[in-house]
């Protein structure tokens, strides 16, 4: 087996790329919350192929995980293992054909709703209010304002931890509520998504609506990571997050918002540990008060062990 207690020993044991490989890379600066240990190995590819020469001759026993802007992701103080790979901006291509639009992995959200507004393509209008990039938005089939990826997409174009790239026409890809069937390793790397021709000037007023909307009901100026929590069936997060008087609850410095409680904020110096554990202790009050057990939205990675520096150097 590969040892992983050692970033600079894991180096040697992987395939020359064209991109970056950088060891010991602390990934708070990556995520929407600012918070989060080092990765063993972080990978920055030059573009696609790259990528799948990389994933294709890794060996298979070391661990791989992909981030993109780290919105809607909790790193936690432990660090992540093995290798992460962070897509960039070699992974955001747009191209438009007729009311089609391919979209790279590391489009923004709001990136492709704006362009498909600019080419008179109405229906991603929603995807202003989605924070984050393609890639993860096809693998949650994330939402917002009653619409979801799934109700725009035509197909996804995947790698496999094998290195097999294959495109996978929507009814494979088992989208449901904040979901899909997915493997855990496959790396999102294009999506293709069909709107309506509309005119821009409708299309580009339903997008500041839905900023403007945004921007009044939703922490996004603090270091936030979008909704914590999935709405269960029939209810919303919040509500219930409210009614079990947990508005501005604290632990450490992370706070739930008083602004849309479904949401945790760094108030600054916070650890993904005071986040994480606000985050359980939101869940135990709904639980104990409305009977509900809250599901979380915010994908949660890595070890809760912080290492010594000495630990992973020696």
């Amino acid at each position: 087996m590969t040892t992983l207690a050692h970033p600079g020993g894991l180096l040697s044991k992987l395939p020359k790329v064209r991109g970056r490989l950088l060891k010991d890379v602390v990934l708070a600066r990556y995520t929407w919350f600012r918070v989060g240990g080092p990765a063993d190995i972080l990978f920055a590819p030059a573009d696609i192929i790259d990528l799948v020469e990389f994933v294709k001759d890794c060996p298979r026993d070391i661990p791989i995980s992909v981030i993109g802007v780290g919105s809607n992701l909790l790193v936690r103080d432990g660090g992540i293992r093995g290798i992460v790979i962070r897509l960039g901006h070699n992974f955001s291509n747009i191209e438009v054909k007729g009311t089609e639009i391919l979209a790279g992995a590391g489009v923004l959200d709001i990136k492709l709703s704006r362009v498909s507004a600019g080419s008179g393509i109405g229906g991603m209008e929603f995807l202003a209010g989605v924070p984050g990039s393609i890639g993860g938005a096809v693998r949650m089939n994330a939402g917002a304002y009653g619409r979801e990826v799934s109700d725009v997409l035509i197909s996804a174009t995947v790698l496999d931890r094998s290195g097999q790239v294959t495109e996978y026409p929507l009814r494979q890809l088992g989208l449901s509520y904040r979901q899909s069937a997915l493997a855990r390793d496959t790396i999102v790397l294009a999506a293709k998504f069909r709107g309506k021709q509309e005119p821009i000037a409708v299309i580009s007023s339903r997008i500041h609506k839905i900023t403007e909307t945004r921007e009044m009901s939703q922490p996004v100026r603090d270091r936030t990571s979008g909704s914590t929590f999935v709405n269960p069936s029939g209810l919303t997060a919040w509500e219930l997050i409210e009614e079990s008087g947990c508005s501005g609850l604290r632990r450490g410095k992370a706070m739930v918002s008083t602004k849309h409680c479904n949401f945790l904020v760094n108030t600054g110096g916070a650890t993904s540990a005071d986040i994480e554990g606000l985050g359980e202790e939101v869940r135990e009050r709904v639980r104990e008060k409305t009977g509900v057990q809250l599901q979380w939205e915010i994908e949660r990675i890595g070890c809760r062990e912080i290492r010594s520096q000495m630990a992973r150097h020696e």
